[in-house]
């Protein structure tokens, strides 16, 4: 297999990802989205978050094998620390470990922005069915979240109803005066220098 690399995204990948995502919004309950966003739509997304927080791509032999980024967790100043998480992995290469890469590499550029919590939203089924199963919330727990909250029946997708669940990682020390939370440009140097990820 070749290597896999992380690095930043640019708005030049968004085709790629919007093909990634566009089977997790017609075949999954993974997204409540019903319709796959628009290609401008989908670029306005990124740009979005990229305004401050990392958006990583990882790449197998030129191919992008999936995607992850960081987005506020709520708009309210006193939330700044805290942020949310999501993930993508392209269908076939799920279980290869992409996955915890690409996460592994979001928590290290967001531990450098000085951010404190993880916040992961995630669809969870009563039981198993086609369209949802527990992997997301199990995939989070051995990256070290842990679950903090449930929703009953509370998303409609397939005919069916789904639950939804809050899973939560703390990544720094939470004291009296928190640093600063610095904007993603400010630490890509620093990120690309430590870690090997530009």
């Amino acid at each position: 297999m070749d290597e896999l690399t992380i690095r930043t995204a640019k708005l030049t990948d968004a085709k790629e990802l919007l093909d990634i995502y566009a089977p997790y919004t017609a075949n999954t309950a993974i997204t409540f989205e019903y319709e796959t966003p628009s290609l401008p739509e989908f670029e306005k997304r990124m740009r979005h978050v990229m305004e401050k927080y990392p958006y990583l791509v990882a790449e197998i032999g030129g191919e992008i094998a999936g995607y992850a980024y960081a987005d506020a967790f709520r708009e309210r100043a006193a939330y700044g620390w805290a942020v949310e998480t999501t993930i993508y992995v392209r269908q076939e290469k799920k279980r290869t470990g992409v996955g915890r890469k690409l996460y592994e590499a979001l928590e290290k550029a967001l531990a450098l922005q000085n951010i404190l919590n993880l916040n992961a939203c995630i669809g969870y089924p009563e039981e198993d069915d086609e369209y949802l199963n527990k992997n997301s919330v199990q995939f989070h727990e051995h990256l070290g979240y842990r679950l903090v909250g449930e929703f009953y029946r509370c998303g409609y997708k397939f005919n069916r109803w789904y639950n939804m669940v809050w899973m939560e990682k703390i990544i720094g020390r939470h004291t009296e005066k928190p640093l600063l939370v610095r904007p993603f440009d400010e630490i890509r140097k620093e990120l690309a220098e430590k870690y090997g990820i530009e």
